[in-house]
């Protein structure tokens, strides 16, 4: 048995949960409130941090280290070019959306608006969302600029860096915060990513307290 220790907003669980689907594993998911940590969730883990994945004994975190291992131990379908350009490619990719649009964007619009409320932390800080409001429109359009060049993010085929884009944009879509008439493009690109098999438990998904749209399950948006 498979078992991803997660939270259904994080991008970085969504990005894990995306690729397992696709090598279609099964697995157990257990939402971990990551913010009130127990020793147990400390032992899976000391950096405190989500995802967890246990799978043949072992214990893995680090969802681009995660998501990594998983394609090589199940390589098909394939989530990681052999060619090492195209390689390092989808890496800068995946770090771009992991680092620079999680601190633009992810940090300032989702956790401001659900995880602070779901923490208890407060009131959304103002500043914040309109600093993510603001950033989310450079970065969708670099992600025009990227595919009017090719057909995916990386290249011509699809990769992980085309999940971990969606993972991050799906939770923004799930709190209304992504502009889909900005660029034609770019929502030809999520529809086929959203089309997929592998993203109806994310469509699925229900967050107490924090409805979402009507849109945001529908694959015609």
């Amino acid at each position: 048995m498979i078992r991803l220790y997660h939270f259904p907003l994080s991008p970085f669980c969504r990005k894990v949960r995306l690729t397992l689907a696709e090598k279609k594993l099964e697995v157990e998911l257990v939402e971990e409130r990551y913010w009130e940590p127990t020793p147990d969730f400390l032992r899976r883990n000391p950096a405190g941090k989500v995802p967890i994945l246990k799978m043949d004994q072992k214990t893995l975190s680090e969802s681009q280290a995660i998501c990594e291992y998983l394609d090589e131990t199940f390589p098909t379908p394939a989530l990681m070019p052999r060619d090492p350009e195209m390689r390092y490619e989808v890496r800068r990719i995946c770090a771009w959306f992991d680092d620079k649009f999680h601190a633009d964007v992810t940090s300032k619009l989702l956790y401001e608006r659900v995880n602070k409320k779901v923490m208890k932390l407060g009131y959304p800080d103002s500043k914040n969302v309109k600093f993510g409001a603001g950033r989310i429109k450079f970065h969708l359009d670099y992600m025009a600029w990227i595919l009017d060049q090719r057909r995916w993010l990386a290249g011509d085929t699809m990769t992980l860096a085309d999940f971990t884009a969606a993972a991050h944009l799906s939770c923004l879509d799930y709190i209304s915060d992504v502009d889909w008439n900005r660029s034609a493009t770019v929502k030809d690109w999520y529809a086929k990513i959203k089309s997929r098999p592998s993203f109806r438990t994310l469509l699925a998904d229900q967050v107490p307290g924090f409805p979402p749209p009507a849109h945001y399950a529908d694959l015609d948006f």
